[in-house]
């Protein structure tokens, strides 16, 4: 039986696809079953708790391909987990008692809702899992039909995450303004930390694609302006052992022979080693409502800088991130063909009356395009470093790979 209604919702953080999704869920449907019923939750899992959400108009529908001209989401996220019942109850978004599956079920029929879309990563399509898990047990006649969002592109096992290759790219073009620093100070010392909790791809992506820029450009060696210069020096990530005795011996000498030194870093990459140290000192470690450790108070980019400066000499330290500009970017040409892709399939499996899941690149069935189980999504799935390109990308700047699980 095909839906009546249809409900959307981004949750988690920005990634150059939010809005694109959005735009292409309401083109299709609109060009496909038009007489189907839209809604948008404002602000994820938290306008679905409140019963806060925006019905598509016609005049909606009409202007909703402009929304891939711009970044961010126009419906609005939030970061809310289903099943942190105590979270849910101290933000208001139910009351003292209540299961917040079921006032998220309960508001879904109320709203009549037959099918709703979750854009989100891995917390927010495991959030989507608990909840189609709550609906198939308590009898809710309810698809749950996720699209993978992240820049981390860390879902298992998706093969690349929707906003990934944009936010890459905008990370790229970042650093070319911000690496110009390097001639405000003699032995500048360039951290440029990127978005990445348990996944380096990010980080490796943009300093691939910031290196194959760089190659294409010219210039002046004996004015100062060098590629050398400019280039990548190191690239930390959290699938790499990082010895940073032997990194800065490394790095020393190229501060001494350019007078700069560029790193890309993960911001999960050593954070490990910091909370410990926070514990150690009896400092509590701030986590949000799934548990992880908040990035911005542990400061990545600073304990690097910090520990690295005395070793390399540097007389000055400046970190840079990038996250906040690349996430909220537009999505690029790449990421608009893969968004469509899996906007197609997530509507021709809810008009066909097909199974809940995410739509993806499925890497466990030889990268087929489909709705994969929502019991097999996972977050976290680790870069992997021994892949070729990163492999010659480490031993062209001279840095030695060495994978953090053969320690």
């Amino acid at each position: 039986m095909q839906p009546k209604k249809i409900a959307f919702l981004t949750a988690g953080g920005l990634a150059p696809c939010l809005n694109a999704a959005v735009a292409g869920l309401i083109d299709r449907y609109t060009r496909l079953a038009p007489q189907v019923e839209l809604l948008c939750y404002r602000s994820g899992y938290k306008g679905l708790l409140l019963g806060d959400s925006i019905k598509v108009t016609s005049e909606m529908r009409a202007s909703a391909s402009v929304l891939r001209e711009h970044g961010g989401s126009a419906i609005g996220n939030s970061r809310v987990k289903l099943t942190n019942v105590k979270d849910c109850v101290k933000r208001g978004l139910v009351k003292e008692g209540q299961d917040p599956r079921k006032v998220a079920a309960d508001q879904l029929v109320r709203d009549g809702v037959d099918v709703l879309h979750t854009i989100g990563g891995d917390d927010t399509n495991t959030v989507a899992a608990d909840l189609a898990a709550y609906l198939k047990t308590n009898g809710y006649n309810l698809t749950v039909i996720g699209l993978p969002k992240t820049i981390d592109n860390d879902i298992i096992p998706i093969r690349q995450s929707l906003g990934a290759w944009t936010a890459a790219e905008e990370g790229a073009a970042f650093f070319e303004h911000v690496v110009a620093e390097h001639g405000a100070n003699s032995r500048m010392l360039i951290i440029h930390e990127i978005m990445g909790r348990h996944c380096g791809w990010l980080t490796a992506q943009t300093a691939r694609v910031y290196q194959e820029r760089l190659a294409k450009r010219t210039f002046a060696p004996g004015l100062g302006l060098s590629r050398e210069r400019l280039s990548v020096h190191g690239v930390f990530v959290p699938e790499l052992h990082l010895d940073i005795e032997t990194e800065a011996q490394r790095l020393k000498k190229i501060m001494d022979e350019q007078d700069n030194v560029n790193l890309f870093i993960s911001e999960g990459a050593g954070v490990d080693s910091i909370v410990a140290e926070l514990t150690a000192r009896g400092e509590e470690v701030p986590r949000d409502a799934f548990g992880h450790v908040k990035l911005d108070a542990v400061n990545v980019g600073k304990w690097f800088g910090d520990r690295f400066a005395k070793m390399l000499g540097a007389e000055k330290v400046l970190v840079q991130k990038s996250g906040y500009y690349a996430r909220a970017s537009a999505a690029n040409s790449a990421d608009l063909a893969l968004i469509d892709r899996c906007v197609d399939l997530a509507v021709d499996t809810a008009l066909k009356g097909g199974v809940g899941g995410v739509t993806g690149e499925d890497e466990e069935r030889g990268n087929e395009l489909r709705v994969i189980e929502f019991p097999r999504i996972k977050g976290a799935k680790p870069f992997d470093v021994e892949a070729p390109w990163f492999s010659e990308l480490l031993q062209s700047m001279g840095q030695p790979l060495v994978p953090a699980a053969a320690h």
